[in-house]
């Protein structure tokens, strides 16, 4: 029958401190792992936290947790696993000198909307939500996009918005919801109009379909050209 506070039992488990070796390695392999699992969540899972805190804040707590809890986890190779990971960090943090490093880890800012229209290949690759970009935008009393000369994703997830002056506002796709849940097919009015999918305005006559030259898409909502309202 097992007592408490057998000092064996709670440093070491009764294992021997050669184990020391193994609980390094599986240190090492679990916090690539996570690293690498946030890395491919891109930048909009990881949103005002940078990779390291939360790989920090996952392996950290993890390894707190576990001897808390369970008698079976010696509080040695909890405390190696602590040494270990604020270890790797601090590599890590001297290897983002290297500025290909810093890329591949942290990533680099992406030009999302240029002079009011999508970048249709940047917003593919990053697997943007399209209603929470859209509503990060109105936050911002954006209403329709010919308002926004750039808008940038930073390596945050956060989104930097640069504003058209009044005079320089185009037409552009408006992102109010009641506007982009019903896009038009058939165009029933001459004038301008945005593509619903890519953002690009079109100066349309009546027909019963159009097609976006810029996406090839087939969904139309009335363009608009007012000022943002701040």
């Amino acid at each position: 029958m097992k007592e408490i506070f057998e000092w064996s039992r709670v440093f070491m488990n009764d294992l021997p401190y050669v184990f020391l070796l193994e609980v390094i390695f599986r240190c090492l392999v679990m916090f690539i792992v996570v690293l690498i699992a946030l890395k491919l969540t891109g930048k909009r899972g990881i949103k005002q936290l940078s990779i390291f805190e939360l790989v920090i804040i996952i392996t950290l707590g993890s390894a707190a947790g576990d001897p808390m809890f369970y008698e079976d986890v010696g509080l040695i190779p909890a405390i190696t696993v602590f040494i270990c990971v604020l270890a790797f960090y601090r590599a890590i943090t001297w290897a983002l000198k290297f500025k290909k490093f810093e890329h591949w880890i942290e990533g680099k800012p992406v030009t999302l909307i240029v002079d009011g229209e999508f970048v249709k290949q940047r917003m593919e690759k990053e697997d943007i939500a399209v209603d929470e970009f859209y509503a990060e935008l109105r936050m911002e009393h954006v209403d329709h996009l010919g308002q926004v000369k750039l808008a940038i994703l930073e390596v945050s997830g956060e989104i930097s918005i640069f504003f058209n002056a009044d005079e320089e506002v185009k037409y552009g796709l408006p992102i109010l919801p009641h506007e982009i849940r019903t896009p038009l097919k058939k165009i029933t009015e001459n004038g301008m109009y945005a593509c619903n999918t890519c953002g690009k305005v079109h100066q349309l006559t009546i027909c019963e379909e159009a097609t976006c030259s810029n996406c090839h898409k087939k969904h139309w909502i009335r363009a608009r050209n007012n000022r943002r309202i701040s």
